[in-house]
């Protein structure tokens, strides 16, 4: 297991942070990142796993793109994007586990 940073040791990273957060705080830019977890993907691809439409899509990627989050392959007529980054992977991870389906619960009996 890592030890834990200090303060000063995380204040130099903070930014950095923050700004990786602020890339992913849109729902199809996270909802691509999740689809990425699984390997790369071209905009069709996308487009079917997630929802959104084209057009939102390539502006989301461009911005995941140009924060180097995600990379791009061009093969013939189609790019197909990956995520840069294993901590990226690891950071996904986390939030899927920390905010995924929460398990069910048997409803509460009705008091009377």
């Amino acid at each position: 297991m890592n030890k834990p940073l200090k303060i000063k040791e995380l204040k130099a990273r903070a930014n950095g942070v923050a700004a990786l957060l602020k890339d992913l705080s849109h729902p199809n830019r996270l909802l691509i990142a999740c689809a990425l977890m699984d390997g790369e993907m071209n905009v069709g691809d996308l487009e079917a796993e997630i929802g959104a439409l084209q057009p939102h899509l390539s502006r989301d990627l461009a911005r995941l793109r140009n924060a180097g989050l995600v990379t791009a392959r061009r093969e013939a007529k189609h790019v197909y994007y990956a995520l840069a980054d294993d901590r990226l992977s690891s950071l996904i991870d986390a939030l899927c586990n920390a905010f995924g389906p929460k398990p069910t619960s048997r409803p509460r009996a009705r008091k009377r």
